[in-house]
């Protein structure tokens, strides 16, 4: 299966911001099939099922994830083989629903060199008034247990979804985001697929440019909620991952993560 694979500084703007956007990269054809797939629902899967049970060849959610964008950046961030969590299909009325509260999906994940990811489809345009799916940039590595984050409103630097036909998002699960009620005269359809990865996430991207300046800059970057000091928890996180998914454990910015890691004497 030929697939595109993600570059070394797209792999770190997603370590940095929490996800990525592939916007359109579904084909029309595609998209027309799926409001029938979705509107007739696709049946539930245990946990953890492996993706050519879950999915055979030829239905609608594997043509999904096998086209080459998609699968290729799904191999950039989860390697081969990855299983599926879960997936589900979001219908909002129009006119409908209500905006979910803030949330990260799950219990409090500690893991800081692994992650799942969700993929969200949009088969149809979403425009402003549709309310699309909310989500906080770089919130991923903040870790908070599911609607923790629920009493709040609004953060800055939130982005609300507007996106062409055929945009699929890919999520870090631990990033803040929640739904937004649909103010118009049309459905919104999103179905949301979470993957298990398989294999170590260690260098599975095309890591040609490992060395290019782009990277740290993707790594290094601030988001608008971040306060000066409790935003450097964020850095030091994703350094953390970094280390982790690039095979370099003397990675760092800013020299913070190698201070604290520091323990003259002991033991590795």
């Amino acid at each position: 299966m030929r697939t595109t694979l993600l570059t070394s500084a797209q792999v770190a703007g997603f370590v940095a911001a929490g996800y990525l956007r592939l916007d359109g990269v579904v084909p029309d054809e595609l998209n027309d099939q799926a409001i029938d797939v979705l509107e007739a629902g696709i049946p539930r899967l245990p946990y953890g099922t492996p993706i050519d049970t879950a999915f055979p060849e030829g239905t609608f959610a594997r043509r999904l994830i096998e086209l080459p964008q998609v699968a290729g950046a799904l191999h950039s961030l989860l390697g081969p083989g990855p299983t599926v969590d879960h997936h589900a299909v979001h219908i909002r009325e129009p006119h409908g629903g209500q905006a979910q509260p803030l949330h990260a999906d799950a219990i409090i994940d500690t893991r800081v060199d692994a992650f799942d990811v969700q993929l969200m489809y949009y088969p149809r345009e979403v425009t402003t008034d549709m309310g699309g799916t909310l989500v906080v940039p770089g919130s991923h590595l903040r870790r908070v247990n599911e609607s923790d984050t629920g009493r709040y409103q609004n953060l800055l630097g939130q982005t609300r979804l507007t996106c062409p036909a055929g945009t699929v998002m890919l999520l870090h699960h631990g990033i803040w985001h929640g739904g937004r009620r649909n103010d118009s005269e049309v459905r919104r359809y999103m179905f949301k697929i979470r993957f298990n990865p398989t294999v170590p996430q260690v260098l599975l991207w095309d890591t040609s440019d490992l060395a290019d300046p782009a990277v740290l800059d993707e790594l290094g970057r601030r988001f608008p909620w971040y306060e000066q000091a409790t935003g450097r928890l964020e850095i030091h996180n994703r350094a953390l991952l970094w280390r982790a998914m690039s095979a370099d454990p003397s990675f760092d910015i800013d020299y913070w993560t190698t201070r604290v890691n520091n323990r003259p004497g002991r033991a590795a």
